[in-house]
């Protein structure tokens, strides 16, 4: 692997929301940088970092690709000083594969939000700003398509700053929009730059054309007192009327982007090719290199002591593993992002989240779905190896005489299911393995079966994640299934407090069962989930045996009590009980839990509860009452209505059980011109006549 300085690698993300331009704008980077000689194009299924079947039939990115490439900004010298390394992880925009958003935010060092010029900022932009937040994750945005009719740029920072920073600052500004946008004004050099030859790669600066210069002197003056903002000794400068040279307001501007004190805003029209080479430029300048964020932590596996690991090949070895896919030819491949020392072919590493041993046999730089084998890995790259079979997202790779465990990657739990069966009986066991390899690489895959059928349930974040699942198993895999109508994943929680015993005593003749458990089981807020607390005194119960009991309450909530569905947000206290000096097993403490957890829960007012989901509808004006109406119909709760560009958005709360098959029957009621996102956004208890439907619907016999 070509060894660039730490301080001159880039380790970026392209974040947007579905369609606002990521792979279109990758293509161009990798034309740009020599990397590709051909620009791809989404329409025609000809791009580098789509490159499944699924991606290139829908025009749209399901899995995050990683590729590398190399930049000198243009206005530098060509030479191996000025060139930088930049690792880009190209992201899904559809929320349901926001788990591949996510662990890519995890491992990333800086991000770049597109937007589209028309637009502004849509739901999934905001969902993927709040990830990035999350993380802490520096970045930039681009406000792309200038060149489309209604694109403005005015606009489009407005809703920047209104919904998501107040800190975004441009630093270039369009030269004229839709049609006639031609090009970028670079605020800090106060140069005009425009794009030319047969695919806009020759960079040629001129003059600000005179009828924009007033406008670009005021967002010059306004960029500067932002940055002399950050710096005293800058400031001072400012203040004393001294020339403030470029480097200084690009160093300061660089550490004020790093802190997120100020977010630079770029715009061009990457279909058009124009304006990606300043983009590259602002990437390198400003977004942080592996040196320029805090060492990474985690903890010992054993001792739970705090451990501070340095971006630093003498540092030992951290990885962590942050994707896993199978290959059809390689087989799996595990993506990982090296935050300290060196990794070498052949190594061994300690898996130290399943701690188990791994043979490093192959290691590879990705460029999509191509690969490159390389003899060794650095501190802050990007890369992936071949056949390792204990590791999973979210596992820490190191060395094995310093273990460590870094933070792990935690995904939202599948809102969606469906039945799913093999066509014949020599799928059966083919599809068990199948499903098995595609659980391990998406997190927010979820395989289980129906006690009571005996059926095999699938699992995932919405109607499309699942689609893709199954169009990948017959494709890639060769598997005939058949699918049933997708399913709500409805919960069950309960809404006051109460106290139950449970007692399960067995004799038989020589040793019998004993176990009792009294246990206080309490509501919790939304999203809280699980938690089993302890609270027993004095040995009543011998520690060995309180696991046991928390094993059965589980057991119990995956099964329910209203209507089967799996129980959520209740904390369970054991707080009392006996047990035998014989008689007593771990098998009888699991059955006495069960039983006390069932017998409170039932008393304890149980009501199901149904995913609710955040909906934006865009329509034009004539179709706004039909569409508020039949939202209103849904149970939907509208939350605001405003104008975008020409169209009207409606963003309103609707439970997922209304909203299938709403994409044909939105279609139908706005003459095609309508169009819709949805993500999920809470659980919430269902209204007692509907309730009624779905318990009826879930306990009546199979014909």
């Amino acid at each position: 692997m070509d060894q660039y300085p730490i301080n001159k690698i880039r380790n970026i993300g392209f974040i947007a929301h579905i369609d606002a331009g990521k792979t279109t704008t990758t293509e161009r980077v990798l034309f740009y940088t020599g990397i590709t000689h051909k620009i791809g194009n989404i329409d025609e299924g000809t791009t580098v970092t789509d490159w499944m079947v699924q991606e290139r039939e829908r025009g749209i990115t399901i899995t995050s690709a990683t590729t590398t490439c190399f930049w000198t900004p243009t206005y530098k010298e060509r030479t191996p000083e000025n060139a930088y390394r930049i690792n880009i992880i190209d992201t899904p925009g559809h929320i349901d594969f926001t788990a591949e958003v996510q662990r890519s935010l995890r491992v990333l060092d800086g991000a770049v939000v597109i937007f589209d010029g028309v637009a502004g900022v849509e739901p999934q932009s905001e969902t993927v700003w709040h990830q990035a937040d999350k993380f802490k994750v520096p970045r930039m945005c681009f406000i792309n398509k200038m060149d489309r009719t209604g694109a403005s740029f005015e606009n489009s920072l407005k809703s920047i700053r209104e919904r998501l920073t107040p800190y975004a600052q441009p630093i270039n500004l369009p030269i004229g929009s839709e049609n006639k946008f031609e090009g970028v004004i670079d605020l800090i050099r106060m140069k005009a730059v425009y794009f030319e030859g047969a695919k806009g790669e020759q960079v040629i600066e001129k003059e600000i054309p005179q009828e924009l210069l007033e406008v670009a002197t005021q967002a010059h003056n306004e960029l500067i007192e932002k940055i002399c903002e950050q710096d005293e000794n800058l400031l001072n400068k400012y203040f004393a009327g001294e020339t403030l040279p470029e480097e200084e307001l690009r160093k300061i501007l660089r550490l004020s982007t790093i802190k997120g004190v100020i977010v630079p805003v770029l715009c061009g029209s990457s279909f058009r090719e124009k304006g990606v080479q300043p983009l590259l430029d602002a990437i390198v300048e400003y977004l942080p290199s592996p040196l320029d964020l805090p060492p990474v932590e985690g903890v010992h596996p054993k001792t739970g002591e705090t451990i501070i690991r340095k971006t630093d090949v003498n540092e030992p070895f951290t990885a962590l593993a942050f994707k896993v896919m199978v290959d059809p030819y390689v087989g799996t491949l595990t993506y990982f992002r090296v935050y300290s020392g060196l990794l070498k072919k052949g190594n061994y590493v300690l898996n130290a989240t399943k701690n188990t041993q791994e043979r490093i046999s192959r290691l590879l730089q990705m460029h999509a779905d191509e690969r490159k084998e390389v003899d060794e890995i650095h501190a802050g790259d990007i890369a992936a190896s071949v056949g390792l079979k204990d590791t999973f997202t979210g596992d820490t790779l190191c060395d094995p005489d310093n273990p460590i465990i870094l933070e792990q990657i935690s995904f939202p739990e599948p809102v969606i299911s469906m039945r799913i069966e093999p066509a014949t009986k020599t799928d059966q066991e083919k599809m068990s393995l199948v499903l098995k390899r595609l659980a391990d690489e998406d997190p927010t895959f979820k395989i289980s079966s129906d006690q009571e059928t005996g059926e095999t349930i699938i699992s995932g974040m919405g109607e499309l994640h699942l689609e893709i699942i199954v169009d990948r198993m017959k494709r890639e895999f060769n598997l005939n299934v058949a699918t049933g109508r997708p399913q709500v994943a409805y919960r069950e929680t309960i809404k006051k407090t109460v106290e139950s015993e449970g007692k399960y005593i067995r004799q038989s003749g020589g040793r019998g069962q004993y176990g009792h458990a009294w246990l206080r089981l309490e509501p919790l807020q939304r999203g809280q989930g699980f938690e089993f607390v302890n609270k027993i005194k004095g040995g009543i119960i011998p520690q060995e045996f309180i696991p046991a009991v928390e094993k059965g309450v589980k057991e119990a909530m995956d099964k329910g009590v209203v209507a089967g569905y799996p129980m959520t947000d209740i904390r369970v206290t054991l707080f009392d009980g006996s047990y035998h000096e014989v008689d007593s097993s771990e098998f009888a403490f699991k059955i006495a839990g069960s039983m006390a957890f069932q017998e409170g829960a039932k008393k304890a007012d149980p009501v199901l509860l149904e995913p609710i989901m955040k909906v934006e509808v865009v329509v034009p004006e004539q179709f706004l009452g039909d569409i508020v109406g039949d939202l209103s119909a849904k149970r939907g709760k509208i939350q605001e209505m405003f104008d975008r560009a020409q169209m009207k958005v409606v963003n309103a709360q609707v439970p997922l059980g209304e909203m299938f098959g709403y994409a044909t029957k939105l279609r139908s009621m706005t003459e095609g011109r309508g169009t819709f996102t949805m993500e999920y956004d809470h659980y919430e208890e269902v209204p007692s006549n509907v309730a009624n439907q779905i318990i009826t619907g879930r306990t009546k016999p199979n014909n």
